[in-house]
Parts: C-alpha cells; structure tokens; sequence
C-alpha cells in the first residue's frame, strides 16, 4: 500500500468516525529535518565538538589532505 493509499484510507476512517483528518503526507517533512539538525547540534555540543559545518570541514580534510579554513 503506497503512503497516498494509507492517507486516503486514514481520511476515510476518521470522516466515519466524525474525527480530524490526518495531516497529509509530507506535510511536516521540513519541521522534522530541522529538530534533527537541531538535535545533532546540540549532541554535538554535549559531546564537545564543534557545532556547525561538521560536514563541510570532514568533506575538504578528506578532498584536500589539509584542514579548510574556516570563513
């Protein structure tokens, strides 16, 4: 069952029941990627490591052989 069919049957039930209907699919995608984000940022800075441009950093170590400078 693909995720409209799922969301469709969802609607359906709740319209029966007299319930909200779901919120459609993908919907909040956006919000989620940011609390993830946001949650490796702040493990990060338990943790003690630097907080943004994580990826960036590793990707020019591991291209250049050099650490990047930091803009």
């Amino acid at each position: 069952m693909s995720i409209t069919q799922h969301y469709l049957l969802d609607t359906y039930r709740a319209r029966q029941q007299g319930e909200a209907p779901p919120p459609a699919p993908g919907t909040h995608d956006w919000q989620v990627m940011r609390e993830i984000r946001d949650h490796r940022r702040f493990r990060a800075v338990v943790a003690g490591r630097p907080a943004h441009r994580r990826i960036r950093h590793a990707l020019g170590r591991w291209l250049h052989g050099r650490p990047r400078s930091t803009w």
